[in-house]
């Protein structure tokens, strides 16, 4: 009981009662059977094969919460009415990411991030981030989102990137809709991408593995991020352009790691 407690009272223990309290609160509203099975099946088959792999590598059972994150991050930003075998797929392929893709200190890329895009492509899905309550009305409610997020980016000491990235994004789209036709980025501002990018603000993009410690790598991380994003937004218009933003700001930590353990560097 008290490894239990103890574990809640880290980060991602923080971090899982959050997600657990923001499912209950969207999922009358997407419907509780449609989100208890895409989200338990996904929890369910990526914590077993997490738990496997712990298993293998350390020669101990150890409770697969990172894998169990991920999956529920991947439930959330899915549409909801995905068949089951989506999310867990998804999943899955998040946590072999983690292990096939790393360099000595962590693993390159965001998991849950990286999956959601391939999977986009491998077997098409819509992405409705209803883990960030964009239906849930009234507005006040959003305020257990950006609490809740906000207290644990500051556990984990990555408020300088959640602002860095935040002020960056908004100020290319606003730059974006005073230069141009504003009706091209409108929906950046409204409801669900405005939910959306707190959401993968305070809860995606400050995973510590794949994020800098530092402040300084932090802010230039949510820079990159930001205009990443954007990028990708302006040119494809595709519906995981904060997740390909992410997937640029893990490449560049990663490159900024190994060239300081670099002898040469």
């Amino acid at each position: 009981m008290r490894k239990v407690i103890r574990f809640f009272k880290t980060p991602k223990g923080l971090l899982t009662i959050l997600l657990v309290i923001l499912t209950a609160m969207a999922a009358p509203g997407e419907g509780v059977g449609v989100v208890a099975l895409n989200m338990g099946a996904a929890v369910f088959a990526a914590g077993i094969l997490d738990l496997v792999i712990l298993r293998l590598r350390n020669g101990a059972w150890e409770f697969p919460s990172g894998a169990v994150l991920t999956a529920m991050i991947v439930a959330m930003v899915m549409r909801a009415q995905e068949p089951w075998i989506v999310p867990v797929l998804t999943s899955v392929l998040a946590v072999l990411s983690k292990y096939a893709l790393r360099t000595r200190q962590a693993n390159v890329f965001n998991p849950a991030a990286l999956a959601l895009v391939l999977m986009f492509h491998l077997l098409p899905h819509g992405q409705s981030w209803w883990g960030a309550l964009p239906e849930l009305s009234p507005p006040w409610l959003h305020a257990v989102l950006l609490v809740g997020g906000t207290y644990i980016a500051n556990r984990v000491n990555k408020l300088p990137l959640v602002l860095s990235f935040l002020g960056s994004y908004f100020c290319l789209f606003t730059a974006t809709a005073f230069a141009g036709d504003p009706r091209h980025v409108a929906e950046i501002f409204r409801s669900p991408d405005i939910e959306a990018a707190i959401y993968f603000a305070l809860i995606i993009l400050t995973d510590p593995p794949t994020s800098p410690a530092k402040y300084a790598g932090q802010w230039v991380f949510g820079i990159i991020t930001a205009v990443a994003s954007y990028a990708v937004y302006m040119m494809f218009g595709v519906a995981y352009f904060l997740l390909a933003g992410v997937l640029a700001g893990n490449l560049w930590e990663a490159w900024r790691r190994m060239r300081r353990l670099s002898p040469s560097a």
